[in-house]
């Protein structure tokens, strides 16, 4: 009945494919940065780890990575990052141990909204620091994906209210002077596994649960976190297994897609 509706009253095309849309997001990428540098906040989760295929495979030696160690991921999960992407897929990946800074500015801290603030604050702070170090570079880009944008508010009505917000949403400080890159911006959970897949990234990372950026920051108490993060780091271990759909059967897709592309 929906089908029927979408293309055959509305005459929508059934023709949005991801190959397709991979070939147009690297000509627009290609067209916005031109010859510009990027550098890319790495977290190793699926929607930065897909960003940056996706740019990688626009611009080659032109991005650089930088994969931040807030002290807050899962177990090994630093180590993963690093063998993945600076080892298997070649990309040019600055690993940054910042616990230390982190986890100072989160001590005593319960409320976990001020905690997400906190950390967006200090992402940023180690961006600055890191983008000071590489001149050439005009873009930041980020994995925001469309969840994260109504999530924080941040559709282009302005008029949603704050659900949680996002260390990647709300714009850059002035002070930081790079452009902002946001290729996933439109494009909901699957369609970014989806798109992954069509990169060629590795299947366990594509179908790997979803983790906050926040990490473990948000999932521990004030008290744990005072003591050491990994004590929640082990048990949150589990969260990496694979969520890939059961074999034979597909995830639902959203409707949205057919009206708006």
């Amino acid at each position: 009945m929906i089908a029927r509706f979408v293309h055959d009253i509305c005459g929508c095309h059934h023709d949005w494919n991801m190959p397709d849309y991979v070939n147009e997001a690297v000509a627009r990428i290609r067209a916005q940065v031109g010859s510009d540098e990027v550098i890319l906040g790495l977290s190793g989760g699926v929607d930065s780890s897909v960003a940056a295929a996706l740019i990688h495979r626009a611009i080659g030696e032109q991005l650089t990575c930088v994969f931040v160690d807030n002290g807050l991921l899962r177990l090994n999960e630093a180590a993963q990052v690093m063998e993945t992407f600076g080892r298997n897929l070649g990309l040019r990946v600055i690993h940054v141990d910042a616990a230390g800074q982190f986890m100072g500015h989160l001590k005593g801290v319960a409320d976990p909204e001020q905690k997400r603030k906190i950390i967006g604050r200090e992402f940023v702070e180690v961006f600055q620091a890191e983008a000071q170090k590489l001149p050439n570079a005009k873009w930041l880009a980020q994995g925001t994906i469309y969840p994260d944008v109504i999530e924080s508010a941040g559709g282009k009505t302005k008029k949603a209210h704050t659900i949680k917000s996002h260390h990647n949403v709300g714009g850059l400080p002035e002070t930081l002077n790079l452009k902002l890159l946001e290729p996933l911006r439109e494009l909901f959970k699957d369609e970014v596994r989806e798109l992954g897949v069509a990169l060629g990234l590795p299947h366990e990372m594509v179908y790997r649960h979803p983790f906050p950026g926040p990490g473990l920051g948000c999932a521990s108490s004030a008290k744990s976190m005072r003591r050491s993060p990994t004590c929640c780091a082990g048990p949150m271990q589990s969260s990496s297994t694979n969520c890939a759909p059961p074999t034979g059967t597909t995830r639902p897709r959203r409707l949205l897609p057919c009206f708006c592309r």
